[in-house]
């Protein structure tokens, strides 16, 4: 019998009231999550961690949303983590250019509930 371990992921976000918010709905779900705000910490995170997929937020301070992507993609270590973009930038620009970067899925914070963020992560790491 085989024990399975909780399904580790990376929340990059710098708003505490969602972070606090999908870290107690996430914990709920049996999930590990880690957490930054900063993108220097979150590529170190990525590699040190080795989450299931990132929730990751465009607009950060200092390193934005879209430079992180495109380092997580770059790097051999990480490119083949899915990413979700979770962001207030819903213009179809915003949402093509992170496809483009290799996101798995972009939402759009204003309508995506917690349950949708939650099962969106569940679709994309396939659990």
């Amino acid at each position: 019998m085989s024990i399975e371990s909780p399904l580790k992921l990376l929340v990059v976000e710098d708003e505490p009231f969602l972070r606090d918010l999908l870290l107690m709905k996430f914990n709920n779900e049996n999930v590990n999550v880690t957490y930054t705000d900063q993108g220097e910490d979150a590529l170190r995170l990525a590699q040190e961690e080795r989450p299931a997929a990132i929730l990751l937020d465009l607009v950060l301070p200092g390193m934005s949303g879209f430079e992180i992507l495109h380092k997580l993609k770059e790097s051999e270590e990480t490119k083949d983590m899915p990413v979700i973009v979770l962001s207030n930038l819903g213009q179809e620009s915003d949402i093509d250019r992170c496809v483009e970067a290799g996101a798995a899925k972009v939402l759009v914070k204003a309508h995506s509930s917690p349950a949708a963020i939650i099962a969106t992560v569940h679709e994309v790491v396939g659990v």
